[in-house]
């Protein structure tokens, strides 16, 4: 909590900057993490690529301060004004709506991602901007937050903008930035992490996961989601899984859809 008479300017300044360190952590614990992992799963998988992940965090700490910046002005003003929706009592809200607010905010932001997303390969847009994201072929868990600054400002204001509209607990929005942390990183690590059982269920040919998102990296044009595959398959641009990754983690390519 800052003092109630600091100057709004560097109160501002102080949380943005301190919520970014926080992002930063984040992304190197969880990409960290996922690569250690990697390492002992797929030996040998980001073999030569040190180039590239150096790449990589280069431009993920500069999307660390784009999505550190609104948030932390959004948590200065709840904090201090009583901005936003968010609640801290668990009770405020009825038990039945938690769960749904983070389906909420996750069916949201991938709303906004498949948009933006679809956007971003312009071919104007994908040359000055989302180029930067596919500079990683293939793809590590290093990856999910290497963007160009005008990329990563499509991503990094919706949930700041989300909490003024759609009440939330605090517990419920920690839970929501896990899920999108967890899956941005795996999403793009090159393997697949979760079974058979999972990815080709009747529910997971409705779930984004490395499997899905690796065909986007490898063909560009199709499969623009985030975390569903609802808009994909609205749309017509759902193309199915990527071989490579569903061949390597012994699901068989005639599963690949």
């Amino acid at each position: 909590m800052l003092p109630p008479d600091l100057p709004v300017p560097l109160a501002l300044l102080i949380v943005s900057c301190a919520v970014t360190l926080i992002v930063a952590l984040r992304y190197v614990l969880s990409s960290g993490l996922f690569a250690f992992i990697t390492a002992r799963v797929r030996p040998g998988l980001y073999a030569g690529r040190g180039q590239q992940i150096m790449r990589e965090v280069r431009w993920s700490m500069l999307s660390a301060a784009i999505y550190g910046t609104p948030a932390g002005i959004v948590l200065w003003g709840w904090q201090h004004h009583g901005w936003t929706m968010i609640t801290v009592d668990f009770a405020a809200l009825p038990w039945w709506y938690h769960p749904l607010s983070v389906l909420i905010y996750l069916a949201v932001q991938d709303t906004c991602f498949y948009w933006a997303h679809r956007w971003m390969h312009q071919p104007r847009w994908f040359r000055i901007a989302h180029g930067v994201h596919h500079q990683s072929r293939p793809p590590t868990a290093w990856t999910a937050m290497s963007f160009h600054p005008i990329e990563a400002v499509t991503g990094a204001v919706v949930v700041p903008l989300l909490v003024f509209f759609v009440p939330i607990n605090i517990a419920m929005l920690g839970l929501v930035l896990t899920v999108a942390t967890v899956m941005g990183v795996t999403n793009h690590m090159g393997w697949e992490m979760f079974p058979r059982w999972v990815v080709h269920s009747p529910l997971g040919k409705w779930l984004i996961t490395a499997s899905h998102h690796e065909r986007h990296h490898e063909e560009y044009g199709c499969n623009f989601g985030l975390y569903f595959r609802v808009w994909d398959r609205v749309c017509g641009t759902d193309k199915g899984l990527s071989q490579r990754i569903v061949a390597a983690a012994g699901h068989g390519c005639e599963a690949a859809v």
